[in-house]
């Protein structure tokens, strides 16, 4: 038998082994959820340094970015680039379903993404939710966690906030797998970049009061953003609703800030590093 001959024969056996593989992963089952927000937070003292820093440019550059950009575009092209950027990551779902082997979400992602491109003028518009064909969002964390891959420790990045050491990795992969990076060039990926950052400015003119509330208003905002992203986190992953009490929190919230405000230095624990989830 040639050499060509023998191609074919080739191929198929390494989809085989691939498919067999992909297979075997998700006969182990989705990794187990920790109750509530524990978890390891190995590096406490980096990830605060990285948290304060990440206050720093949210009160400095975000914040007031954000009021700028909301102030000053109408809502309508705010939400038409909000849409727009949304629709640049349905590429990244399908991919992600078809490793999860949940083909009916990778369909269904597949036809929103071609209604929106289509019909909804390159996704500016979302025709697709009003057809009855909602987004399944998902990213290469989620598969991780399917194919049984623990969360790892907590993780604050520079810039980019709070995280795991699974999803860190997902958000990598994620990055590396879109199909839109590897055919979109220069200068339309600069475009895309753009637009994925206006709509980030537009999430955080949205939802100004809850994240002032949070990074700004509790006595401990660390402890708190790593409670609230831990729950929702695992909310997403097929865990129960995300719940949260302010384990700082004296039960008088006017009595919390007017201590905050009357002494800056205020900490209810001696320790500034007291972890009330540590295992």
């Amino acid at each position: 038998m040639s050499a060509i001959q023998k191609l074919p024969v080739t191929m198929h056996v390494r989809r085989a082994a691939v498919a067999a593989l992909a297979l075997s992963l998700a006969a182990c089952g989705p990794a187990t959820l920790p109750p509530g927000d524990q978890i390891t937070d190995a590096d406490e003292a980096r990830n605060r340094a990285a948290h304060q820093f990440n206050l720093s440019l949210d009160r400095a550059v975000l914040g007031p970015t954000a009021d700028a950009y909301g102030d000053g575009v109408p809502e309508r092209v705010r939400t038409g680039i909000s849409n727009f950027a949304s629709n640049l990551s349905q590429p990244s779902h399908v991919v992600n379903n078809i490793l999860q082997l949940r083909l009916g979400d990778a369909a269904q992602n597949t036809l929103r993404f071609a209604i929106n491109t289509t019909i909804g003028i390159g996704g500016l518009f979302d025709p697709a939710t009003a057809l009855g064909v909602p987004e399944e969002a998902t990213d290469f964390g989620e598969t991780l966690h399917i194919y049984g891959f623990g969360e790892g420790d907590y993780v604050v990045h520079p810039v980019l906030g709070p995280s795991t050491t699974r999803d860190t990795v997902g958000m990598v992969v994620d990055f590396a797998l879109n199909p839109l990076r590897h055919y979109v060039q220069p200068p339309e990926s600069t475009y895309l970049t753009a637009t994925s950052v206006a709509a980030g400015l537009d999430s955080r003119y949205q939802f100004d009061t809850t994240i002032d509330s949070v990074l700004y208003e509790s006595a401990d905002s660390y402890a708190q953003l790593r409670s609230l992203y831990l729950q929702q986190r695992r909310f997403e992953l097929g865990g129960p609703a995300a719940t949260y009490e302010d384990p700082y929190a004296s039960g008088d919230p006017a009595s919390d800030a007017a201590a905050v405000a009357a002494d800056p230095t205020y900490d209810p624990y001696s320790d500034p590093y007291f972890d009330p989830y540590a295992q």
